[in-house]
């Protein structure tokens, strides 16, 4: 299925983005810029509708990740002529045309200092707040854009977006407490969101197997919950059904504390026979899926080529210890 210019845009691979790209001549061609120039313009033009702004921005953003800065610009022109240049979003996306085309650092500077420039008139454009934090982040600068997207999420708390990019960050700097409590603010938010559910899994893994104490339980049980919530969610969910086989492995290694000290620290774990019954079920669906999506069996493609690859590893790395 070709992909949408309705549609999200980040989660679009390279060749997909492509795609969409080439059809910026077509799209272009058939929308003139001068909108609302004079009743007879607005005659001779498509008619207008939410899905054309939409359409519009989303073909910016392809066409930038495709390298054709020109079909962009007028991509952003018929923008800016219908909500003019000091619209938040159109300011942000000014912002972005700038990023894009900057050729060194110092130009990335100075589109940080207008980012700022704006925020002192501005305050609460959010637009501009999360420009600058994704500008800091691809800077190298993540402390700054971990204390940036911290001032933002001050006065805007209810941004399950905001706090889901701050987890991230403060999972490649190695914080795992500072992201599983970003994660668990998400899940406040977003109490259904199969995938945060499996990613604050993959937290408290990541937290136990950093750990300078040994395992602790604590962290294994709580990425127990996680994935098993995950599944519980979205049925066929791979990244919930690697976690879950995973920690599974991990707890039936023997790396726990006693139930008598479990019980002590306020949590326990499940009996040895459940957690077998569990790394069953995980290792049975994992293997179905990576047999179906390599059959081309329909309704099974959906999965991320690399999530299918480490799905098969950890698979052939439990037979392999299971021969042994």
């Amino acid at each position: 299925m070709a992909p949408s210019l309705l549609a999200p845009q980040g989660h679009l691979s390279p060749a997909e983005a492509l795609q969409l790209a080439q059809r910026a001549p077509e799209i272009l061609r058939s929308n003139p810029k001068a909108f609302s120039a004079s009743p007879l313009q607005s005659l001779l033009s498509a008619p207008e509708t939410a899905n054309l702004w939409t359409i519009f921005e989303n073909l910016m953003l392809a066409c930038l990740r495709a390298g054709d800065d020109t079909a962009a610009h007028q991509c952003l022109e018929r923008l800016v002529i219908r909500f003019g240049d000091r619209d938040e979003r159109i300011l942000a996306l000014k912002g972005l045309m700038r990023e894009a085309e900057a050729t060194n650092n110092s130009d990335l500077e100075k589109v940080l200092e207008d980012y700022e420039g704006l925020l002192e008139q501005n305050g609460s454009n959010i637009p501009i707040h999360k420009r600058k934090i994704a500008l800091l982040r691809s800077m190298g600068k993540v402390s700054e854009s971990i204390s940036a997207l911290n001032s933002f999420l001050d006065f805007s708390p209810t941004d399950p977006e905001a706090w889901a990019e701050l987890a991230d960050m403060y999972l490649s700097q190695g914080l795992y407490s500072q992201a599983i409590y970003a994660l668990e603010e998400v899940l406040v938010l977003m109490p259904n969101a199969w995938n945060i559910h499996a990613r604050l899994g993959e937290a408290s893994l990541m937290a136990a197997n950093t750990s300078t104490e040994g395992v602790p339980p604590k962290h294994l049980a709580e990425a127990l919950k996680r994935f098993c919530r995950s599944i519980e969610l979205c049925e066929d969910y791979l990244r919930g059904y690697c976690g879950l086989k995973m920690t599974t492995d991990k707890l039936l290694g023997g790396a726990t504390k006693s139930k008598k000290q479990q019980e002590t620290e306020g949590f326990a774990l499940p009996d040895q026979a459940t957690i077998e019954k569990l790394n069953q079920a995980a290792t049975k669906k994992l293997a179905e899926i990576v047999r179906r999506n390599g059959a081309r069996e329909k309704l099974w493609q959906g999965y991320d080529a690399g999530e299918i690859a480490a799905a098969r590893e950890l698979l052939a790395k439990s037979s392999s210890e299971v021969i042994r």
